[in-house]
């Protein structure tokens, strides 16, 4: 009777499942081609930067590296992650919501490789292909999120919000690549930056909403688990006021006081994890979730440090312990919680789990502390990168089974 009652509330956002014959496991639902993809593009693109800024490969084809290798880890993975996060969680969100699967599913992960392989061939192909490719891609994802932002309730609106407010940031990124607007490209990542970890910031709380209380209902777990709304949406001021200053005025000491601010108040989200009834610091997921806020915490609070105490010094490096480490452990923890749970799996750690979050953490502080191995810099620069890649070759050993199968419990998707 369990098994059959797990099975009908697990079916609950399956009701409305196209009738599309013959659909391949790999394309049954959102988040498993983009996964599939993901993870060796993260491999890929990790292990030629390595090689590339550490002076050991030139990339004969491609004027800017840096650019390049910004953009990339910024909106280029993002439009997969936000694609995986849609397709997969809108259906939940709002029943009766047709899931994106099939043909429809495959055809916009064409675009989405149409939008890799033409901003690594910028230089050759033209500013206005890779612009309108990858501008295609994140405005069908608006497109697909609508329902959200015209909710009554408005209960997820912020999400289409902010993927508006990127929206345009990248649209500005590329007018400025095509000389048609005078700025900095990279001013305009790093403003781009903040409104993803804010996107980041709102997904979060959903995703820990998922993965907490699933993980307490199969630890038997009395108690419930609430991410506040008061504490993300400091958070959020924080970090927008960070971003918004560091662009008009990226020398003013108060960016310094901000930046510890924005520090603090990232961290006191975690203060969620502590329940009223129970203990839950000491399961391995709650643990995992809660090093994406320390390394965003720790980005900010470095980054402030910096600039008060240090003239900026090394605000590069500290940048990375919220990109490769809260942004990097972010995508890893959604490509991990949605493969167990979405493929009919109960939600599971073991060494394999530990490892991926081990090594992401690794990676991220030999390259954030560079500043103070400066004699070792190229090497921590290659040995970073490749250790960043380990996390996404386990997905691969780990998960990849489960994503080219169908679900373990026969359920459609």
């Amino acid at each position: 009777m369990n098994n059959q009652e797990e099975k009908l509330h697990a079916t609950n956002h399956y009701l409305y499942y196209p009738d599309e014959k013959n659909i391949p496991p790999y394309l049954a639902y959102g988040f498993r081609p983009v996964f599939l993809l993901l993870a060796p593009y993260f491999i890929l693109s990790m292990i030629l930067w390595g090689l590339v800024w550490s002076g050991y490969l030139s990339i004969p084809f491609m004027d800017n590296i840096l650019v390049w290798h910004v953009y990339e880890m910024l909106f280029g993975v993002l439009t997969a992650g936000i694609m995986a996060f849609l397709t997969t969680g809108l259906p939940e969100l709002f029943p009766g919501m047709v899931p994106f699967v099939g043909k429809r599913l495959k055809y916009i992960m064409l675009l989405w490789i149409a939008g890799r392989v033409s901003f690594w061939f910028i230089d050759v192909t033209g500013v206005y292909l890779a612009a309108f490719l990858n501008l295609a891609m994140l405005a069908w994802l608006i497109w697909f999120a609508k329902d959200v932002v015209l909710d009554k309730l408005q209960r997820h609106a912020s999400l289409g919000y902010i993927l508006l407010v990127i929206f345009g940031l990248e649209s500005w990124f590329f007018l400025t690549m095509a000389e048609l607007v005078q700025s900095d490209p990279m001013k305009i990542l790093k403003l781009s930056l903040g409104a993803i970890v804010v996107l980041v910031l709102l997904a979060m709380r959903r995703v820990n909403m998922e993965a907490v209380n699933e993980l307490m209902e199969d630890k038997a777990i009395d108690d419930i688990y609430i991410s506040r709304p008061p504490l993300t949406n400091l958070a959020i001021f924080c970090v927008t006021l960070f971003s918004i200053v560091e662009f008009l005025y990226p020398a003013n000491s108060a960016l310094g006081w901000i930046g510890l601010a924005a520090g603090a108040a990232v961290l006191a989200i975690t203060s969620d994890y502590h329940l009223k009834e129970k203990f839950i610091l000491n399961q391995p997921y709650v643990i995992y979730l809660f090093l994406i806020f320390l390394m965003l915490a720790l980005g900010y609070a470095f980054m402030g440090w910096s600039i008060l105490f240090n003239d900026g010094v090394g605000i590069s490096s500290f940048r990375h312990f919220i990109t490769a480490g809260g942004l990097g452990l972010a995508y890893l923890m959604v490509m991990i919680t949605i493969g167990w749970i979405h493929t009919g799996r109960h939600l599971t750690s073991n060494i394999y789990t530990h490892l991926m979050v081990f090594f992401i953490i690794i990676a991220t502080l030999m390259r954030s502390l560079i500043p103070f191995y400066e004699a070792d810099a190229m090497q921590l620069y290659l040995w970073s990168a490749l250790l960043w890649s380990v996390p996404f070759m386990l997905y691969i050993k780990v998960f990849f089974g489960f994503l080219l199968n169908p679900r373990a419990d026969g359920i459609k998707g």
